[in-house]
């Protein structure tokens, strides 16, 4: 593949840098549906995934674009921020990391759409004046951000953060996150255990009550049990609702649920080297598809971790 980590994306041409970003993020998942069934594919889905451990609370498309640009990178933050919350100054020569920065601005109503653009559409609406409107998501702009690495000051403050590395605290912060995730969740003893060889299923309440649950197979291995509810967990946020009898769909949502369990995983410390990811089962897949089920791994990645940080 073209867009690998031995050769960095760059966007220093400010008139073109926004078609460039996109059309990177583009060429990048195109590549990989054309060797998805490849192992270097895999290799990058992991690298991406490492990423998104790292920076969790990063759309898709913008850890994409840190992956193509700084792979490298643990904190990033703008030029200005570093100099002005954490006395850190960018150093010389360096290159800045593009990723993309919501613009929120007072929203037409109707349009939705930024004053300005407001005044340029065929939009109508006028029952307000624009000093009255609400402030929304109206697009994106290219913004300049640097990792740590890339500067130098005074050393960040130590971050403490519920989620540890500590599978024997991990598996009780999984089960109380439960009801903020809105499953129910089961730890069933092995002579109780009545699903085969599976480490853990998702299944719903009763036939009346639609509320998913999550049982897993109680362990010695915590860390193991927790990955396993952390896996059942993302059958339940992505898939409880949509009955599928393709045997090919329910592999390719396999991957989404044990990519979703690799990054809160990394992100909670636990020891993920044991991972592997065969994206052969997304081999007939379109780059819209996969856009959207990488879009689905981030987004859901973020909220279980969001619920145990809670």
């Amino acid at each position: 593949m073209a867009t690998t980590s031995d050769s960095s994306a760059s966007f220093e041409e400010t008139d073109t840098r926004s078609d460039e970003m996109h059309s990177t993020i583009k060429n990048w998942i195109d590549e990989l549906v054309d060797d998805v069934d490849e192992a270097q594919a895999s290799e990058e889905f992991q690298e991406w995934l490492d990423i998104q451990s790292r920076f969790h609370d990063y759309s898709h498309r913008n850890t994409l674009l840190i992956k193509l640009q700084y792979p490298e990178a643990t904190k990033v933050a703008g030029y200005n921020t570093w100099r002005n919350d954490f006395d850190r100054h960018v150093q010389e020569g360096e290159q800045a990391i593009w990723i993309w920065a919501p613009i929120i601005t007072k929203q037409c109503p109707e349009c939705e759409n930024s004053p300005t653009y407001h005044e340029d559409s065929d939009c109508e609406y006028d029952e307000t004046p624009p000093e009255e409107w609400s402030k929304g998501l109206v697009g994106f702009k290219p913004t300049a951000v640097f990792d740590i690495s890339q500067t130098e000051g005074e050393p960040l403050p130590e971050l403490e953060t519920e989620a540890t590395g500590d599978e024997e605290d991990l598996v009780p912060a999984l089960t109380d996150a439960a009801d903020t995730l809105g499953v129910t969740v089961r730890i069933v003893d092995t002579a109780d255990w009545e699903h085969g060889d599976a480490k853990g299923v998702c299944t719903q309440r009763s036939v009346h009550d639609l509320t998913p649950v999550v049982k897993a197979k109680a362990r010695p291995n915590q860390a193991d049990l927790a990955v396993t509810l952390i896996h059942e967990y993302a059958h339940a946020l992505l898939h409880f609702d949509i009955d599928v009898d393709d045997e090919a769909e329910r592999s390719k949502r396999e991957v989404e649920a044990e990519a979703v369990a690799y990054i809160v995983g990394r992100y909670c410390g636990l020891d993920t080297s044991g991972s592997a990811f065969y994206l052969a089962a997304w081999q007939d897949d379109n780059p819209e598809v996969i856009q959207d089920r990488l879009g689905r791994v981030s987004s859901t990645a973020q909220e279980i971790i969001e619920a145990l940080e809670t």
